[in-house]
């Protein structure tokens, strides 16, 4: 299965402002500058489509793009899901009341969208253990259901010696190993997504 195309739909600040339910759902989270723009132009192979921001934190919306898939049957030959940008956690230097209702809405938006599939939790594979992305894991595994999975996708593996590179493969036995610069990883990504979504 391929990714053919790829457009952006709308930003919303909240679920009340986000479109319909009405197909399923990646969404990709990670803290800020992990790379999670980088990697969304990537798989769906488009440079500008997620903007990426030199102030960590900057997006503070939900962004939703839709996506279309070639299939290799005859009787559906396209499929289409939405992947959705959401906002980076940690570094930004927001105000506390922007901060607490960008929070509630990410929140909101994770425990409540009923066509949400997928959760691609994004980390940088140079600092695995860092609190933040333990506390988000913890926080994803809490509330998924049993039609989700989570990807747990280390970002910037270009950074990393080969003893580092095999340590992580060794300590994540169910991650995907990516970096946006040498292109490693993205199909990966993508054949696990498609797989869960489509069945293959």
């Amino acid at each position: 299965m391929n990714l053919i195309d790829a457009k952006f739909l709308q930003s919303a600040q909240s679920l009340n402002d986000s479109p319909p339910p009405s197909m399923a759902e990646v969404a990709f989270l990670g803290r800020s500058n992990v790379g999670k723009s980088s990697i969304l132009n990537s798989l769906t192979k488009q440079k500008g489509l997620a903007k990426s921001s030199s102030t960590p934190g900057k997006t503070q919306l939900i962004n939703y793009f839709e996506i279309k898939f070639k299939t290799n049957d005859e009787q559906t030959p396209y499929v289409y899901a939405r992947f959705v940008d959401l906002p980076g956690f940690g570094y930004a230097k927001v105000a506390k009341s922007l901060k607490a209702s960008w929070n509630r809405n990410l929140t909101n938006y994770l425990e409540e969208r009923p066509n949400l599939q997928v959760f691609v939790h994004l980390i940088d594979s140079r600092h695995p253990e860092l609190e933040i992305d333990k506390n988000v894991d913890e926080f994803v595994k809490h509330i998924k259901r049993g039609d989700q999975i989570i990807i747990n996708a280390f970002t910037k593996i270009d950074k990393l010696n080969s003893s580092e590179l095999s340590k992580l493969k060794r300590d994540y036995p169910d991650g995907i190993f990516v970096s946006n610069l040498k292109k490693k990883g993205i199909i990966d990504l993508q054949n696990k997504i498609t797989e869960h979504l489509f069945g293959n």
